[in-house]
């Protein structure tokens, strides 16, 4: 009798925890346009925390409905507000993955190129501004392939003529990064690696004002090493050829508008 009032005494209790987890959930009721509504009101009152929770609840409990694949993209653009780069990028990776033919895959390639380019930054860059060309290589140059995905696939979009902005900037800042490692190795008497660097500007990055330091790197460091014929064949594509660069309008934009629903 004492066995079986115990048994009946847990059962009463697991069930009273049942019913409290699901009493406990307070989107039991919600359909996806609920979440989606919240997830979009909190979008424009700028509080984009909230509206990843209700972006994520959404397509976790409503994979399949209309607004799954809406929810995918302004979770990505959710995340880049919310200054989760990495996040940001991985969000959109998927958006494309899984939408390749989506008409908004062109925002998706703008979106990850501007959290790259932004990437690394922080408060203090707004007071005190660092040359771009000293940051991290990398996250420039995933920016500056997302940007040419953007342009080369995509050429009427709307964003194309600010990526390619963009792009412009990033050669520029990619090739002075060249240069300032090839100024390294000038300072260590290192002339072959300096002028592997000032070659790998001028074939890379041939229209941006850094080529011409990278053509005076090559005739000095092939001086130093004794190689008077590269050194003069450098110095006489110097002298003929004046480097013709690419115009960079000053309105490239990092704000980045909501995703078109």
């Amino acid at each position: 009798m004492t066995r079986l009032l115990s048994t009946l005494i847990l059962s009463l209790f697991l069930i009273a925890c049942s019913d409290d987890g699901v009493k406990s959930d307070p989107y039991a009721d919600w359909s996806a346009l609920d979440f989606y509504d919240e997830a979009s009101t909190a979008l424009n009152a700028g509080e984009f925390e909230e509206a990843i929770k209700n972006l994520e609840n959404l397509e976790a409990r409503f994979p399949f409905s209309p607004y799954a694949r809406q929810a995918q993209l302004d979770v990505a653009y959710a995340y880049y507000k919310f200054e989760e780069p990495e996040s940001a990028i991985a969000a959109a990776d998927r958006f494309i993955r899984i939408n390749p033919r989506d008409k908004n895959v062109d925002y998706a390639y703008y979106l990850k190129g501007l959290a790259d380019y932004n990437r690394g930054t922080g408060f203090l860059d707004s007071y005190f501004p660092r040359d771009l060309s000293q940051h991290d290589n990398k996250s420039m140059g995933d920016s500056l392939r997302s940007f040419s995905t953007l342009v080369e696939r995509f050429p009427d979009s709307r964003y194309a003529n600010d990526a390619y902005q963009h792009m412009v900037f990033l050669r520029n800042k990619l090739a002075e990064a060249e240069i300032h490692a090839a100024e390294y190795y000038i300072k260590r008497k290192a002339w072959l690696a300096a002028a592997k660097r000032g070659q790998y500007v001028l074939e890379n990055y041939p229209t941006t004002p850094a080529s011409r330091k990278g053509l005076a790197i090559m005739v000095q460091s092939y001086k130093e090493l004794g190689l008077n014929d590269l050194s003069a064949d450098a110095q006489s594509v110097l002298d003929a050829n004046p480097i013709v660069t690419e115009n960079l309008a000053d309105n490239t934009n990092t704000e980045l508008e909501a995703p078109e629903k």
